[in-house]
């Protein structure tokens, strides 16, 4: 009966050492899936930078296409194999020409085109016949464009008098703001950043306002402006005070999407420090800990430029910025400051968090080696007199003794229970 529980016991053990080594091989699973899928966001980002997001795009189709004709249509992964197909097969030809019959199948970029007098919507103005519009102070051209073509931007910067300069400006994509003024009108790149799935989606909406137009260029996550356009529509005096107002408008709905993202990064934060609290970080809360503080000073380089450019613009001598409109820019750039310093606080309470979690562990740590070093002076003295005896010394007196054994055994004993009692 003894030997069956035994054998139970054994088995118990056993598989108990099994399910730990099997979550030991999830989480280094788990982290190597991060891993590539960061990597695979790197490759993705600078095969972007170099050549475009829309060969990237044709490449993808194309391999997802392949994947649906060999039968691998209900494979969970296709999507994933197919970007990597794509940057490889982008890699090994990066100077060939997407062919014609892909990019014929992609559609404009055009979101909206609506021309506003005094304020009131007019009529929708399609891009072939933007040429020649003409631009005063009592009009405004807002054309929103999405993901647009090289081509679509070239034509429409043609159309409203864009310099060459200005279009190639436009057609790059930026990782930072930026603003470029040209004198009859002011070029502003914003990052912008929503949230997918728990990951940052970081995009870039570009504007190029002067007096009488507004050109907006949105590419990646960036938000859209419909919501806006449709406020600002149903109060014309709004649209009537002209661009620079219209472009203050989007920044402040731009700051309102700032302000949302650092309300959850704020939760996320205080959970963060409650489970420090709670029980300690493990390493797989380390990790997570690592990127959620990256990926607050991603948000914080995207951000903090803002509130410069704003100021700049508010304080630009320039004769598209009226006088009405500067108190807008500097209101936007008290906003932004503000969620600038929330995002840094942020990133300075996972700091905190990580650097208490650390202190926890040494103190625990110290107050077992000092338990240890007690037990240890403790078992000192005990050591000491089971080393005499065992000598095996000839004359010993108290070893003839009935009372000798006993006697050093009591000696142990008390002394050991005395720390206790």
């Amino acid at each position: 009966m003894h030997d069956n529980q035994e054998g139970v016991d054994r088995q118990k053990l056993e598989r108990l050492k099994e399910m730990h080594e099997a979550q030991d091989r999830i989480k280094e699973a788990e982290y190597e899936l991060e891993q590539a899928h960061e990597q695979l966001q790197q490759a993705v980002d600078e095969f972007t930078e170099a050549h475009g997001s829309e060969e990237l795009d044709d490449i993808i189709d194309e391999n997802i296409e392949k994947s649906f004709e060999e039968g691998n249509s209900d494979d969970t992964g296709d999507a994933q194999t197919a970007i990597s197909a794509a940057i490889a097969e982008a890699e090994a030809g990066a100077g060939k020409e997407v062919p014609v019959a892909k990019k014929a199948k992609k559609e404009t970029g055009l979101v909206a085109s609506v021309e506003y007098v005094h304020g009131k919507k007019r009529e929708h103005i399609p891009l072939s016949k933007l040429a020649g519009y003409k631009k005063d102070s009592s009009r405004l051209l807002w054309v929103g464009l999405k993901d647009p073509t090289e081509e679509e931007l070239l034509k429409v910067c043609r159309d409203l008098s864009i310099i060459d300069e200005a279009a190639q400006e436009i057609i790059q994509q930026h990782r930072k703001p930026k603003i470029i003024d040209y004198g009859n009108y002011i070029q502003l790149v914003a990052v912008t950043i929503t949230r997918e799935n728990k990951k940052l989606v970081f995009g870039e909406m570009q504007m190029i306002f002067g007096v009488g137009f507004v050109l907006t260029v949105r590419r990646g996550g960036a938000m859209t402006n419909s919501s806006l356009r449709e406020r600002m529509e149903s109060c014309p005096e709004l649209i009537a005070r002209g661009s620079d107002f219209v472009v203050a408008e989007i920044l402040d709905v731009f700051v309102d999407s700032f302000a949302a993202l650092a309300s959850r990064l704020e939760v996320e934060v205080n959970q963060v420090e409650q489970k420090m609290m709670l029980r300690g970080f493990r390493e797989t809360d380390i990790r997570k800990l690592y990127k959620q503080r990256r990926d607050l000073l991603r948000i914080r380089t995207s951000i903090t430029p803002m509130v410069e450019i704003c100021r700049k613009i508010a304080v630009m001598n320039s004769p598209i910025i009226e006088p009405d409109s500067r108190s807008y820019f500097t209101v936007v750039s008290d906003r932004i400051a503000r969620i600038d310093e929330q995002i840094n606080a942020l990133h300075e309470a996972l700091a905190f968090a990580f650097e208490a979690s650390l202190m926890i562990g040494q103190s625990h740590q110290t107050d077992i080696t000092k338990k240890l070093a007690a037990w240890a002076a403790i078992l000192a003295v005990p050591t000491a007199i089971a080393g005499i005896y065992g000598m095996n010394f000839k004359f010993m007196p108290e070893l003839e003794w009935q009372y000798g054994y006993p006697l050093a055994r009591g000696v142990d004993g008390g002394y050991l229970w005395f720390p206790i009692l």
